[in-house]
C-alpha cells in the first residue's frame, strides 16, 4: 500500500513515515501537475498541511491559517479526483465544537470563533473530495517528539509548571501511539466519515497538570493566570484556554480499541 502525505514534516507527518513503509511526499509548493504526477499508483492520501495554530494570530497570520489549510487542500482535492488514489484522509480540530459542552460526531453545533470557523472552512473542502473521504478531528496530540507535551516537559520538568486559570477548561487528549492505530484501523476498514481522534476520557486541566506533574515527579504549584496568555498570544490563547470536552462516538462504536484510554497510562507509556 502506497501512501502520500501533505504536511509531512509536522510531528503526525514524521511519525506516519515511522509507521507506514511506503510514503510518497506532497510538498506545499508542489502545483497540481505535480502532485497528480506524485499521485501514479498512490492508493491513500494523508492531508496534514496547515501552519502552526499555536502562535499569536495578526490579521496576516490569520490569511496564512486560512491558506495553508483551505487552499492547498483545494489544490489537492482537485488533483486527487482526477487521480486512481482510493482513500483520503484530511485532517481538522475539535476547535470546530463549542466550549462548556459535551460533544461527539452527532454534536451539529459548531463553535462561533476564528478556530470554529476554520475548521469548518477546512471540512468543506476536504468533502469536495469524489474519493471515498474520512475526516479526523484531533485533539490535543500527546508525544514525547512534538505537539503540546514536548512544549510542556521543560517547564514542568523544572518544577514551574501548573494550571491555567482555575484548571476546570475540559483537555481532549490522544496518545500519538493510538493516532497511527486510528490510521491503521481506518485503513484497513476502509472507513469514511467525520471521526474524533480524542481519548474516551478527556480531563480537565487541573487533573491534566496533576497527572503530568505526578507522572514527572515534580511539583505543579505555580498557575499560569489566563490574561497572561492572552497578552502572550492574543486571541490564539483560546486554544490553551478554551474547554473541549470530546468523546469517540464514531470510532467506539465502528470497534476500535485504544491502547492508552487513559491520561496517566498515556503519559507513563510516553514518558517512561
Amino acid at each position: 500500500m502506497k501512501i502520500a502525505l501533505t504536511g509531512a514534516s509536522g510531528f503526525v507527518g514524521a511519525a506516519l513515515q515511522k509507521t507506514f513503509d511506503d510514503c510518497v511526499i506532497i510538498a506545499r509548493d508542489d502545483d497540481e501537475a505535480a502532485i497528480l504526477k506524485k499521485l501514479k499508483a498512490v492508493d491513500v492520501v494523508i492531508n496534514l498541511a496547515g501552519a502552526p495554530i499555536i502562535k499569536r494570530w495578526s490579521d496576516p497570520y490569520k490569511k496564512v491559517l486560512l491558506e495553508s489549510r483551505i487552499a492547498t487542500t483545494r489544490k489537492l482535492v482537485r488533483a486527487i479526483n482526477q487521480s486512481g488514489v482510493k482513500h483520503f484522509i484530511s485532517t481538522s480540530a475539535i476547535g470546530i465544537y463549542p466550549d462548556g459542552l459535551r460533544c461527539d460526531e452527532l454534536t451539529t453545533e459548531i463553535a462561533g470563533d476564528f478556530l470554529g470557523m476554520l475548521a469548518r472552512e477546512w471540512e468543506v473542502e476536504a468533502l469536495a473530495c469524489h474519493k471515498p473521504t474520512t475526516i479526523l478531528r484531533f485533539g490535543v496530540i500527546l508525544g514525547p517528539d512534538g505537539g503540546a507535551l514536548a512544549q510542556m516537559l521543560t517547564p514542568f520538568r523544572l518544577g514551574v509548571g501548573g494550571i491555567i486559570g482555575n484548571g476546570r477548561m475540559m483537555t481532549s487528549w490522544i496518545d500519538i501511539g493510538d493516532l497511527m492505530k486510528i490510521y491503521r484501523f481506518v485503513i484497513e476498514r476502509h472507513l469514511s466519515g467525520i471521526f474524533n481522534a480524542v481519548s474516551p476520557n478527556p480531563v480537565t486541566n487541573y487533573v491534566f497538570t496533576k497527572t503530568l506533574g505526578g507522572v514527572l515527579h515534580r511539583p505543579t504549584i505555580l498557575p499560569i493566570p489566563e490574561f497572561a496568555l492572552r497578552i502572550m498570544y492574543g486571541e490564539a490563547a483560546s486554544v490553551l484556554t478554551g474547554s473541549k470536552e470530546v468523546y469517540p462516538r464514531a470510532l467506539t462504536e465502528a470497534g476500535f480499541a485504544f491502547d492508552y484510554p487513559n491520561l496517566e497510562s498515556s503519559l507513563k507509556h510516553l514518558l517512561g
